[in-house]
């Protein structure tokens, strides 16, 4: 009798358990399908021939790859996707470098108006792109890099998010690993390549990974300063697409896959890093 009634608490404790894990598994399997559709159905519109698009049926009664074969003869998609990741990866470089040096300068030096400065660099993440856009068109027009790939690079030289967020991992490094070296005789170019970027992966990682993938699909900008599809970016390509005549959906949707399966590859072959990445820098 006296085991029965010290156990049956636990067993009703383990059973709830067990039915907030299912429950919870199941509405993740839930959020994962409304994720997921919008990409499949994508996927499968693009399959359909002409004549099918606008089948309801989950599956395409008549697969084909003739709206793949349309798209990469009406656009040069491979010229603009490679144009996108050279984009996407420079400026990934540059807003990473230069938020590392802001940052630096932020968290370990004083200096007259560094509050100031602070809160205008704050201040401008909250500035839209599209206000500033004409601006930077007049800059970009005056030293003639209009319909190039130069052009697409320039205005994002640094980011306010970036400088945000390392300034904030920064002054939480602890400062007796900091005096630690200026003790061996290293200088502040090195312990910030040397001692505070190694420890800064995991936030170096992520930062990234949200830099790229916004850059990625940066639309407003190349819209406004591309001419010709060869300087272009495939976000441009994709609107194509979209006449005054109509939609071509099936075109429009293998062109959205082509751009997509890039991301794909990059989340697949670093899906480790990325979770990780994310979880260690806190960024949901």
């Amino acid at each position: 009798m006296t085991i029965d009634v010290l156990t049956r608490p636990r067993r009703r404790g383990t059973t709830m358990l067990g039915v907030e894990k299912i429950a919870g598994h199941a509405i993740m399997i839930a959020l994962s399908f409304f994720c997921l559709f919008p990409v499949y159905w994508m996927i499968v519109t693009s399959l359909r021939p002409a004549n099918r698009v606008f089948e309801k049926s989950i599956w395409p009664t008549a697969a084909s790859l003739d709206n793949y074969v349309y798209a990469l003869n009406a656009i040069p998609i491979g010229r603009m996707l490679v144009n996108t990741l050279v984009v996407s990866a420079v400026v990934t470089i540059i807003q990473l470098l230069t938020g590392l040096l802001a940052a630096y300068a932020f968290a370990r030096w004083r200096f007259p108006g560094d509050r100031i400065v602070h809160i205008l660099i704050a201040l401008t993440w909250l500035v839209p792109l599209q206000v500033v856009m004409i601006p930077n068109y007049l800059i970009v027009a005056n030293l003639g890099l209009l319909d190039s790939v130069t052009a697409l690079i320039l205005p994002h030289f640094a980011s306010a998010l970036a400088i945000l967020l390392l300034l904030q991992t920064m002054r939480s490094f602890p400062n007796e690993v900091l005096e630690a070296a200026r003790m061996d005789g290293a200088g502040s170019w090195r312990i910030l390549w040397e001692v505070i970027a190694p420890n800064l992966r995991g936030t170096i990682a992520s930062l990234a990974i949200l830099i790229f993938i916004s850059t990625w699909n940066e639309y407003f900008w190349p819209l406004l300063l591309s001419r010709t599809p060869e300087n272009s970016v495939i976000q441009i390509g994709i609107q194509m697409f979209m006449t005054s005549e109509g939609t071509l959906w099936g075109p429009l949707m293998a062109a959205a896959t082509m751009a997509s399966l890039p991301i794909f590859i990059l989340y697949i072959v670093l899906q480790r890093q990325v979770v990780s990445s994310f979880m260690k820098s806190g960024i949901r």
